[in-house]
């Protein structure tokens, strides 16, 4: 049995909804934060996280014994945005997280199907 809604997104209304997700360096999230905030950016969600990209990892002594830490703490910001802040979104996370050292991070963008505020209900760019 297939069972069909009815799907009406953000695309359908002329409004593209973006989601941006950014691995950054757990001390450089303040600094992306008031960045975001200042350009008129003001809902994201944090989350810390732990991984490894082609630096796969690193080593610590600890006590005079060599570890192997495989997976390295991170923070994954979440931005939704519409498609206009989309390319600010992006600029302002690149210039503020850059450090220029292996293990910067990150940025991953995502077109959203939907946006919906849950306590009034509204779609796509009005529930940002």
């Amino acid at each position: 049995m297939i069972i069909q809604t009815d799907r009406s997104n953000a695309t359908d209304r002329g409004t593209i909804v973006k989601k941006v997700e950014a691995i950054v360096r757990h001390f450089k999230l303040e600094d992306v934060k008031n960045a975001l905030t200042d350009q008129g950016i003001h809902g994201m969600t944090v989350s810390e996280v732990r991984g490894f990209g082609r630096q796969k990892g690193h080593t610590e002594i600890y006590r005079g014994t060599e570890y192997a830490i495989d997976f390295v703490p991170k923070v994954k910001i979440e931005v939704v945005c519409t498609d206009e802040n989309l390319q600010t979104v992006i600029d302002t996370i690149l210039q503020t997280a850059q450090t220029g050292q292996i293990g910067d991070g990150k940025i991953f963008v995502t077109n959203l199907e939907d946006s919906i505020r849950i306590r009034t209900g509204e779609r796509g760019e009005d529930a940002l």
